[in-house]
């Protein structure tokens, strides 16, 4: 046996399907094993079923949690990083899932496209961990989610089963929507080993409007008017007075923030100028703009303090200002620090959690049983870095079971995605 529990035996096997240099004993216990084809990722995994193995896959490691220190394979896609297709004419591309957002964006700029992914991180996070964990950024309010354009993808089921879903063009619906199933996933049905995306024209220019407001409320109502005008925005963020501070430590401002991203001609943005009116204080361009959509992004990710939870909200964007109220008057009963984003047009909120005299996990247990008691299914709630990141059971866990046993049936893939 080796040190790390897996024999000898074993670990020569998975040598033999990835390469001597490509396997490793993880300090934790367990292996590393890092393919470089879809065909050995269905190797390893069949090596798995046949051995009663559990396994993990990998990208990035933006989001870490318990789960993966104790599987007996962790499995990393940095190898999975091929260029399958790209065609700048038809605004499609399909790559490996180790590749990270910001390799692929890079590609893209020369051609000025863009890929509408912009999750925390871009510079580790994969496109396999960005499909696994469903995550997004500020984008997410004009582009949609990666379900909107994810076009296509490729996998191996626990069982070491390479399949495919979708295609390499727009129009393709053929067959079962495998995407949306493994999209959201964390990794517990099956491997990604590539995919296929819609692609945008990138903006040639874009400017940031900033409004503040003393109350949430206030806000809110802005929001609204932004709505229900012609305007069609990139972004639109809110920011809570305690995420300002969190974003810049030096600001000493209690407003709230909604800061909205246009893009266009001279004539757009005059436009938005004029439609927004007074309600916007202050416009930002370049590098100014470039951080303040960086820090958003990263919120609740480069934080040094490790005591903090981060809770994924999701509501009806009619009953986010309710959501709101509730998230800070639970936080006031229960002693928590909570500093809220989101992209409060599409109904997704963010909240960072932080207790300074129990365990972070306290106070977001605390949190979660109310907006439980109060909105039950009308609201989703995912956090960050539990083994568990989904604290509220869903209605159809019958299915969601079922569909756990098709396409896992060994119940190989134990833990989590991590992206």
């Amino acid at each position: 046996m080796t040190t790390t529990g897996i024999s000898l035996d074993l670990a020569q096997e998975l040598r033999a399907i990835c390469g001597d240099n490509r396997v490793r004993e993880r300090p934790t216990g367990g292996m590393y094993v890092s393919p470089s084809s879809a065909g050995e990722v269905a190797a390893v995994l069949a090596l798995a079923n046949r051995h009663g193995l559990s396994l993990s896959p990998a990208g990035g490691s933006t989001e870490r949690n318990a789960a993966e220190v104790h599987v007996d394979i962790l499995l990393h896609t940095n190898r999975l990083a091929n260029i399958e297709h790209y065609d700048h004419g038809d605004l499609t591309v399909g790559v490996g899932s180790g590749m990270t957002i910001s390799e692929l964006s890079a590609m893209l700029a020369p051609d000025r496209l863009m890929f509408a992914g912009d999750p925390p991180c871009p510079e580790r996070c994969t496109i396999g961990g960005l499909l696994a964990t469903a995550s997004h950024g500020p984008l997410r309010h004009g582009y949609g989610s990666v379900r909107d354009y994810c076009i296509g993808i490729r996998f191996v089921t626990g069982d070491g089963r390479r399949a495919k879903g979708g295609g390499r063009v727009v129009k393709n619906v053929a067959g079962y929507d495998l995407m949306k199933l493994l999209i959201g996933s964390y990794g517990t049905l099956a491997v990604i080993t590539s995919a296929s995306f819609k692609l945008f024209p990138a903006p040639r220019q874009t400017r940031t409007f900033l409004a503040e407001f003393s109350t949430a409320n206030e806000a809110m109502r802005f929001r609204d008017r932004v709505m229900h005008s012609p305007l069609s925005p990139m972004c639109m963020e809110l920011v809570s007075p305690a995420a300002r501070k969190l974003l810049r430590p030096e600001t000493n401002n209690d407003a709230w923030l909604i800061c909205v991203r246009a893009s266009g001609s001279d004539a757009v943005l005059n436009r938005y100028r004029k439609e927004l009116g007074s309600a916007a204080t202050r416009e930002i361009e370049g590098d100014s703009e470039r951080r303040i959509w960086t820090a958003i992004e990263n919120f609740g990710y480069t934080d040094p303090d490790d005591s903090s939870s981060l809770i994924y909200l999701s509501a009806w964007p009619r009953e986010v200002n309710d959501v709101i109220d509730t998230l800070l008057a639970t936080s006031a009963l229960a002693g928590v620090d909570t500093s809220l984003i989101g992209r409060v047009g599409v109904g997704l909120l963010l909240a960072r959690v932080t207790d300074r005299k129990r365990t972070a996990s306290e106070g977001t247990c605390a949190l979660v049983h109310a907006l439980r008691g109060k909105y039950a299914e009308r609201l989703a709630v995912k956090v960050r870095g539990a083994t568990n990141p989904w604290p509220l059971t869903p209605a159809n866990i019958a299915s969601m079971k079922a569909v756990k046993h098709a396409l896992d049936p060994n119940n190989v893939l134990r833990g989590r995605q991590i992206a």
